[in-house]
């Protein structure tokens, strides 16, 4: 299984930026895919999560309504779009693939523990 990351880059604050994590290896649809962050000297910390099927998405509170996760099964690609960017947003971003289903998803998944697969990160940097 690979996860692959990718669309980061230095952008200033307020900029957008648009991730990408595209998986190979794995039946697409079974998982819940989610993203990661981890700054310098920090732990890695939560950022969201889609359902397989969309219908269900989970954020962290830091993103406060400007990422929005969207997939694309039949392209075995998870999207991370990051509006308004803010400098406390540099970090590496991991992409994540979990076998989560009803209960355990909306019990677990910011839990890091629950995934399966992680992607190689890709780095994003907000400069102020």
């Amino acid at each position: 299984v690979q996860l692959q990351a990718s669309g980061g880059g230095l952008v200033q604050a307020g900029d957008s930026l648009r991730l990408s994590c595209t998986a190979s290896g794995l039946i697409f649809s079974d998982y819940v895919m989610a993203w990661f962050r981890q700054a310098p000297g920090k732990e890695r910390e939560f950022v969201g999560t889609i359902s397989w099927n969309s219908v269900a998405t989970y954020y962290a509170d830091f993103v406060e309504g400007r990422f929005t996760l969207s997939r694309d099964n039949a392209k075995n690609t998870v999207y991370l779009q990051m509006n308004n960017l803010k400098s406390e947003d540099t970090a590496v971003y991991y992409c994540a693939a979990g076998f989560l289903t009803g209960a355990r998803l909306s019990a677990a998944y910011d839990n890091d523990r629950v995934y399966n697969y992680w992607g190689q990160g890709t780095q994003v940097t907000v400069s102020s």
